[in-house]
């Protein structure tokens, strides 16, 4: 934050500020190298893999990811765990056919569905890893023999995995990386290239790769600050480190959420996610008194999403356990006092 607010005010001594140097100066160019080769290696890419930094979110990412790997007239296979998920389908089927070969919806997203066979033909299965509203997370990478794309926007840089079987990985920076602003794209380049589509110039990632992540004006503020965030996490030991961390928070949460007799958790116990725990009360009576206690606590935006309800506590990387703890006497405050 101090590093980020002195670039405000004069960056690398230059008597200009990062928001009005040329994105073109060696400073910056500087910057967007370091933030694409701290990407590689805190995750493991290998050397087939491309990083970007663009703009749109996840949001444009839905489209984008099938414009480059769907191919014209093709079909791909989708999970339905949640409603970032629904509209990564709903946008991939603007451009081909889009098979959803598990979905839980019915049971209001709480849990990551069974997967069924892939229908033959589809060009990879795309899933999104972390669902924030539910509160529900891929525990393991789906085992099927295709390429996977993956919307990795609340859960990326959070815990260690094998990039060997993606061939896109896409993830907005404003959760676990920096500023809202940016979105992360870690593709393939052997696999890029091959739909037969004509792709518009902005959605096309190889037009980006050609020109090193610099073919429009990037978003200067969030990228610098994504890669001081990525600095930070190399220094304390990288992703197996944050690993570690978050397994401490969510353990802290979980086990009081299922050891509390007022609180019930909204997720199967085999698909609750380790940045966002979902809970409520089982009477709603004790709400306001739980509601005085949470806030005089100093803890914000405890209040769970309307499609859920109750209450959602997320841990993203940047969060301390320290943190985590106030919650967790709160909770124990209002089992003792009522």
């Amino acid at each position: 934050m101090q590093e980020a607010a002195q670039a405000i005010l004069d960056f690398n001594g230059l008597g200009l500020s990062l928001i009005e140097i040329s994105h073109r100066s060696k400073d910056f160019v500087a910057v967007m190298e370091e933030a694409r080769s701290l990407t590689k290696s805190l995750l493991g890419l290998p050397d087939r893999f491309d990083v970007l930094f663009l703009q749109g979110g996840a949001s444009l990412g839905f489209l984008t990811s099938a414009y480059n790997f769907m191919p014209e007239g093709g079909s791909a296979a989708y999970v339905d765990s949640g409603t970032w998920a629904a509209n990564a389908i709903k946008e991939a089927g603007r451009l081909g056919q889009a098979h959803v070969i598990g979905s839980s919806k019915e049971t209001n997203y709480d849990r990551i569905p069974e997967l069924s066979a892939v229908p033959a033909g589809s060009a990879y299965l795309h899933y999104t890893t972390n669902n924030t509203i539910f509160g529900t997370q891929f525990q393991s990478i789906p085992q099927v023999d295709m390429p996977l794309v993956a919307d990795m926007s609340s859960d990326i840089f959070s815990k260690t995995f094998d990039p060997a079987p993606y061939q896109l990985i896409y993830a907005g920076a404003q959760k676990n990386m920096g500023p809202a602003g940016t979105v992360m794209y870690a593709f393939d380049r052997d696999a890029a290239g091959k739909t037969g589509r004509s792709i518009p110039s902005y959605l096309d990632l190889e037009v980006h790769a050609k020109k090193d992540s610099m073919f429009n004006t990037p978003a200067v503020f969030a990228i610098y600050v994504t890669m001081l965030t990525m600095r930070w996490m190399q220094s304390i030991g990288g992703v197996a480190t944050m690993e570690k961390r978050n397994n401490q928070k969510a353990g802290l949460i979980y086990n009081e959420i299922d050891r509390n007799a007022l609180f019930e958790g909204h997720a199967q116990v085999e698909s609750r996610s380790k940045m966002n725990a979902t809970f409520r009360l089982k009477d709603e009576k004790f709400a306001a008194a739980f509601d005085e206690l949470w806030k005089s606590a100093g803890i914000n935006g405890l209040k769970g999403h309307r499609s859920v309800g109750g209450y959602r506590a997320s841990m993203y990387n940047a969060l301390p356990v320290e943190s985590v703890q106030v919650l967790v006497d709160v909770m124990q405050e209002l089992e003792r006092t009522h």
